[in-house]
């Protein structure tokens, strides 16, 4: 039986948990000793408990994170009054801030903040010395010896800091990817943390400097995941595009080993993107690589309130260039609820990201993270949160609650129409003479008054919805909406013909979707 249980609650099955990753290969002498169990936040916590316990485990160390901090605190409660003798270790970045007064951290014994990759191995193995001597004055000299490790501000004897390890001391987790993983899972990788920028919206922003892994290693570890059969990739840097050795190193590499089903996801910096950068860029396949871009805002007095930097035409020309000239997948973030965006201020914005056309844009509503400084702007902006995860803003001094609750479904009925690749040519009918965004809101609070919901709508049902509004509400010709729907409709894949559509069929030619990239961007490949 293992004396250690690495466990946390991932969002989806088919996410793998990094963190559990690191931290298993990261255990030295324990690593034998060491269990690592992933769940999903639907499981209920009873059933975990009784997995976790199978184990006899002595520590149980728990990912916390924003989307799984609710039921995380059902389990580890219902776990201490089960096994109270179990010392429970909590770690991520739900609890690495403002940890007094958070429920789980008072069922907890120790807190590990920040990056956990060799302060948890040592706080185990002090743990487990302790317990092996047996002896109250062996557990108190540990007890002391483990306090004497506490954030010095930290007012918590629980508290223990992680620190800001050198990245050569930890140890890469890529060999811990199962062949399950790899076929069925996101998989993960980093070869930089840290960000240079300090938006205060995020907690990239108190990480700095950035830091980088060893090239070589990283590669090699790339390499061994290829050989095994990996094929998409997930890069979690920050700003991948902060260091052009780096950057152009990797894709050199991977355009080096490149075939069909090949995915890469990076985050980028929208306003740098050097030739040398574009050159590689330009010569992957359409598809294979799928840059995630922050733009958040294009207020630039936003901007600055939130000290972010951002040159908006180099920007945009980046754009151009990756739509005109690159197969390259984007995937754009815009903020709604950010100190100083009016409505007016963040439609002008949406209108003119969709005008740059990236294949997606991630409306996203402000969450106020644990130990951001964006609580800075909570009096003079009249910011008000949520209480509970993901805590997002509820209404500023510029858009009361009503209109925010408003944002939040068209950024809901966004996700499942332009986002979703079911709608890539029906979607922009909606504004062929008009503005985005006023087009796109009128649709989603049409949508909600007729459907009631934002979740749930099948795919059959909201093409009939689409066809309806567009046909009859603004009075487009059937003769167009009824073929471009359909070509759209079947292009997901779908044999059957919706019945008010069968008329069309005879004006439809339907390619072949590829099937070698994601679904989700596989629909937006043209």
């Amino acid at each position: 039986m293992p004396d250690i249980v690495l466990t946390t609650l991932n969002a989806r099955y088919w996410h793998s948990s990094f963190g559990l990753r690191y931290l298993l290969a990261n255990m030295g002498d324990l690593k034998s000793r060491t269990a690592m169990l992933e769940f999903g936040i639907s499981e209920r916590p009873v059933d975990m408990i009784d997995t976790i316990l199978a184990h006899n485990p002595k520590i149980v160390g728990v990912g916390v994170y924003i989307w799984n901090v609710e039921p995380a605190t059902k389990l580890v409660a219902d776990l201490k009054r089960v096994r109270p003798d179990v010392t429970i270790v909590l770690g991520g970045p739900e609890v690495s801030y403002e940890t007094e007064g958070q429920g789980i951290v008072e069922d907890a014994d120790f807190v590990v903040t920040g990056e956990a990759d060799i302060a948890f191995p040592q706080l185990c193995r002090r743990l487990l010395n302790a317990n092996a001597v047996n002896e109250p004055a062996a557990v108190a000299t540990e007890t002391a010896a483990l306090l004497s490790m506490q954030e010095p501000a930290a007012s918590s004897q629980k508290i223990i800091g992680g620190g800001v390890p050198a990245l050569n001391d930890v140890q890469l987790p890529y060999h811990l990817y199962t062949d399950e993983d790899i076929a069925h899972r996101v998989i993960y990788v980093e070869v930089s943390r840290g960000c240079p920028f300090t938006c205060e919206f995020c907690l990239s922003a108190l990480d700095i400097p950035v830091r980088l892994f060893d090239l070589d290693s990283f590669l090699a570890a790339m390499q061994d995941l290829l050989d095994r059969g990996a094929r998409q990739f997930k890069f979690v840097d920050r700003t991948f595009n902060l260091n052009m050795r780096v950057s152009t190193t990797i894709l050199q590499f991977f355009l080096d080993r490149c075939q069909p089903d090949l995915f890469l996801h990076f985050e980028m910096i929208p306003d740098r993107l050097p030739d040398s950068l574009k050159k590689l860029i330009a010569q992957f396949p359409p598809g294979a690589l799928q840059f995630e871009i922050g733009v958040q805002t294009f207020n630039d007095e936003v901007g600055k309130l939130i000290s972010r930097r951002q040159d908006n035409e180099e920007l945009a020309s980046n754009f151009a260039f990756l739509r005109e000239q690159t197969g390259v997948h984007i995937h754009a973030d815009l903020i709604v609820g950010l100190p100083g965006e009016s409505l007016e201020s963040f439609a002008a914005g949406f209108n003119r990201l969709v005008e740059l056309a990236p294949q997606e844009i991630q409306v996203g509503i402000l969450k106020r993270l644990k130990g951001t400084p964006i609580t800075r702007h909570d009096q003079t902006w009249q910011m008000v949160y949520s209480q509970h995860a993901p805590y997002e803003i509820l209404s500023n001094r510029l858009i009361d609650f009503e209109t925010m609750h408003r944002l939040r479904r068209f950024s809901r009925y966004w996700d499942l129409t332009a986002n979703s690749g079911n709608f890539v040519e029906t979607t922009p009918l909606m504004w062929s003479q008009r503005k985005p965004f006023d087009e796109f809101l009128k649709f989603a609070d049409w949508l909600f008054a007729t459907e009631s919901r934002t979740h749930g709508i099948p795919l059959d049902k909201l093409t009939r919805r689409l066809f309806e509004f567009l046909t009859v509400h603004q009075r487009l010709s059937k003769e167009v909406v009824g073929p471009t729907l359909l070509r759209d409709y079947s292009g997901t894949g779908r044999r059957n013909v919706p019945d008010f559509l069968r008329e069309f069929t005879s004006e439809v030619t339907v390619a072949a979707a590829s099937t070698s990239l994601p679904p989700r961007q596989a629909r937006h490949q043209s």
